[in-house]
């Protein structure tokens, strides 16, 4: 009886509904599917696989399905402290593009400290030159940006670094490391001239040394040595690498565009742990991707651009991959209802 009980509680709780006194053989795919779930839900697993779900599932069947996988995906994720203060602060941010035109259009945007902010939006719609501006690799016509409660005015990287911002770009091969140059010399390109790894000079290659291989061990990148090129290393490893460099200052924000393009499925799940790290750890981080999956699943808050401004923001764990996508074309009231981008 306390197993009847708790079944159907389950299947109330989740829209599983099956005749408890049905024969399984009898049951439709879709009913014995259902089936399978309330048995997992019941011994509390953690790990679900399902081999091709929806190849015999009418369409009603199949949506049915996923928002229950959707809900089952979100209550797993673990707790996290509330956001804190505002750690970065754009305001009313207008960038130029490459051709004249004007690719940022008047844009707010707030990431606290303790978030995760991901920005979703097709390629072209103003995602770069905003990462750009940030990072103070573009200049902006208008408007303002604060980080860790200092505006940005010369609008030059160095200033940005030391206000407490930390970049890693799309390119990474073009903005992100120097190919010739081996590992040791790309963890350093942001620290060398500090008072840490010189002195009257010249490098202290024992400290950097030490310090290179710690940071190479912490961040799993793999490389036959500290004096290998970059550029003989994988696409997944040389992006370990450029995390490696940009947390290992403890930035107040952390800004990752395109933080697993190109990359295999292994060193993505690492970025991903690590960008959880982050957040727990206190830092604002704030992700550009054009993989929606990657933002929705990451992000504590899915920020949209189109065509240079914010069409909208949303609770990922409260809105669908259909309603965000909308946001992504234009389309107004796809999100949540969260205004507050």
């Amino acid at each position: 009886r306390r197993v009847s009980a708790r079944l159907n509680e389950l299947a109330e709780e989740y829209g599983l509904r099956v005749d408890p006194k049905a024969v399984v053989w009898q049951l439709a795919v879709g009913e014995g599917q259902r089936v399978e779930i309330l048995k997992a839900l019941y011994r509390d697993d953690s790990l679900l696989v399902l081999d091709e779900p929806t190849a015999v599932l009418t369409p009603k069947e199949v949506d049915d399905l996923f928002v229950v996988l959707r809900r089952l995906a979100a209550e797993p994720r673990p707790p996290r402290s509330a956001a804190g203060e505002a750690a970065m602060v754009v305001k009313g941010l207008v960038v130029p593009g490459d051709r004249g035109d004007v690719a940022v259009r008047g844009v707010d945007l707030e990431v606290r400290a303790g978030e995760i902010v991901g920005i979703a939006g097709v390629s072209g719609n103003g995602q770069r030159e905003l990462a750009e501006a940030i990072a103070g690799l573009r200049r902006p016509s208008a408007g303002s940006i604060s980080v860790g409660g200092s505006e940005l005015v010369t609008g030059h990287p160095a200033e940005a670094r030391a206000a407490g911002l930390s970049y890693v770009p799309e390119g990474r091969m073009r903005d992100g490391v120097v190919p010739e140059f081996a590992v040791e010399e790309n963890l350093l390109l942001t620290e060398s001239d500090t008072s840490a790894y010189s002195r009257f000079g010249f490098l202290r290659r024992g400290v950097i040394r030490q310090h290179c291989t710690e940071v190479v061990s912490g961040f799993t990148v793999r490389t036959p040595g500290l004096d290998t090129p970059v550029r003989n290393l994988s696409g997944g490893n040389i992006q370990k690498l450029i995390m490696a460099r940009e947390l290992s200052g403890e930035p107040k924000v952390l800004l990752v565009a395109q933080p697993t393009r190109g990359i295999d499925v292994g060193a993505s799940q690492y970025i991903h742990l690590r960008l959880r790290a982050q957040r727990e750890a206190g830092t604002a981080v704030l992700i550009i991707s054009e993989d929606l999956d990657e933002v929705m699943s990451v992000s504590d808050r899915v920020v949209v651009m189109y065509e240079g401004r914010i069409a909208g923001s949303a609770d990922p764990s409260a809105s669908t991959r259909e309603a965000i996508g909308l946001l992504m074309a234009g389309v107004s009231g796809g999100g949540d209802g969260d205004e507050r981008p």
